[in-house]
């Protein structure tokens, strides 16, 4: 009896150790699966974290998980990280450079920390920091690094006799970045050549330019730009960063340069770097018109709807603007004013509340002081479409372009191109096969080609069959 008794126990403690072992491991795979569920919902995922010390940059980043969370850590994470490389090392001073090729800079120290970066970034977030973009956007007076006060005084030589210094017909502006040196000596070859077309009749170009984010893709980004400008004379360099937000920056203080340095100017082009432009054909719409009068002409969008889409680069929160539909703008590919509606312009971009999208910003301002732009179909900042009645025609063809203003949007090699195939003295248009006679007309509009949730960005101009 004693025997059976001692041999129970011993069963029923193998069988409770082997209880335990399975609760524990029930317990465990618990444990697991709970973890899992967690880390997959987003609740404890590790958050990016960049502290940047003194940067002067109108705009933050968001970076980090969504919540109360991110809300605290913006206004401690700049818009773009920046190296303290980045900023030209010399000594800033608060007067203009004394000649054109002088560069005036601020030496800033900045310490960078940074913590494990998160495995996936929430895809609702939005790319940028609205929150942190309003509380900063008052900031808007910025130094100019590198000037070209000259640009604008025409020597008399150049006129072609006697008579007093005065300023050029046409200005061209283009917006660029520091890393674009090839873009910039295209268009300095072609379409952006400076040259004198008539007694009096001049033509200046210039180029618009922030400072860069980084500077990984281009080093000693500001020895070149120092080198540029005493070659060219033709770099306007401001001490904000050059990004997408940052346009309307661009835009505000060119025009504060043209109110203060090229005061008396007749008529202004302002497009990008990577369009192609008819000079020429520029040059004849504005014969008989008066430079004391309102002129804004470009590819005008009308009746476009913010973007609510997170995803768009052209997104836009209601806080933000809270209207439903956008004033008529140009698209920033390029467009042609009056030195008179520039000067208005200035002012009233002073009085508007900054906004991020640049040609938006423009429309308001043009809002503001009750110029109406007009729409020109030689304009065409989304490329050229294949026409559907005629899908065997190739749209890059110099025979389509002879007649347009601007072509958006192209790369170097392409502007080069189609610069000498217009220019070619063998170049002709008649007599072809397969095309009428008379010029092309596409049976689209430009402003019918939009939609409520169109995104204005890049159309290649290639469209293969």
């Amino acid at each position: 009896m004693l025997r059976k008794v001692v041999m129970m126990r011993r069963v029923l403690h193998v069988k409770g150790d082997v209880m335990c072992t399975l609760v524990l491991l029930v317990l465990l795979c618990f444990l697991l699966y709970t973890r899992q569920v967690v880390q997959s919902s987003g609740w404890s995922r590790p958050v990016w974290k960049l502290k940047i010390h003194g940067s002067t940059s109108s705009g933050q980043i968001l970076l980090g998980s969504s919540g109360a969370r991110v809300r605290k850590e913006s206004r401690e994470s700049p818009l773009q990280p920046q190296p303290p490389s980045c900023k030209p090392q010399l000594k800033s001073r608060p007067s203009k450079p004394k000649s054109s090729s002088q560069i005036i800079s601020r030496s800033r120290s900045k310490k960078v920390f940074t913590t494990v970066a998160a495995r996936k970034r929430l895809p609702t977030l939005p790319p940028f920091d609205f929150a942190s973009y309003l509380r900063e956007k008052d900031n808007r007076n910025f130094s100019l690094l590198i000037d070209q006060p000259e640009k604008c005084h025409i020597k008399e030589e150049e006129k072609g006799g006697g008579g007093s210094a005065s300023a050029p017909y046409l200005l061209i502006a283009v917006k660029s970045t520091a890393a674009d040196f090839d873009k910039r000596q295209v268009v300095r070859q072609t379409w952006g050549k400076e040259q004198t077309f008539q007694p009096g009749g001049s033509i200046r170009t210039v180029f618009l330019l922030g400072i860069p984010r980084n500077c990984s893709s281009l080093p000693l980004w500001d020895r070149l730009l120092a080198y540029e400008s005493q070659a060219f004379r033709d770099i306007l360099l401001w001490d904000f960063e050059d990004t997408f937000f940052n346009l309307t920056l661009k835009e505000t203080h060119f025009l504060e340069w043209v109110n203060s340095s090229c005061s008396h100017v007749k008529f202004i082009f302002k497009g990008d770097a990577d369009v192609y432009v008819n000079v020429e054909n520029i040059l004849e719409m504005l014969q008989g018109r008066e430079p004391d009068e309102d002129l804004f002409v470009g590819d005008i969008i009308v009746n476009a709807k913010p973007i609510r889409r997170r995803t768009s680069k052209y997104y836009v929160p209601e806080f933000v603007y809270g209207g439903g539909l956008y004033p008529s703008y140009a698209g920033g590919g390029g467009f042609v004013m009056s030195g008179h509606t520039a000067r208005r312009l200035s002012s009233a971009c002073q009085q508007v509340e900054l906004f991020p999208i640049d040609d938006v910003f423009l429309g308001m301002c043009l809002q503001l002081i009750g110029v109406k732009p007009l729409c020109h179909q030689g304009f065409r900042t989304f490329g050229i479409p294949r026409p559907s009645a005629a899908p065997h025609l190739q749209t890059f063809d110099p025979c389509f372009y002879r007649e347009l203003m601007v072509v958006h949007s192209l790369s170097a090699p392409q502007i080069w191109l189609m610069w000498n195939l217009l220019h070619d003295p063998k170049l002709s248009c008649h007599n072809r096969t397969g095309l009428t006679s008379g010029p092309f007309k596409w049976r689209r509009r430009i402003e019918e080609m939009s939609s409520d949730e169109t995104d204005y960005g890049k159309k290649p101009v290639f469209l293969m069959h």
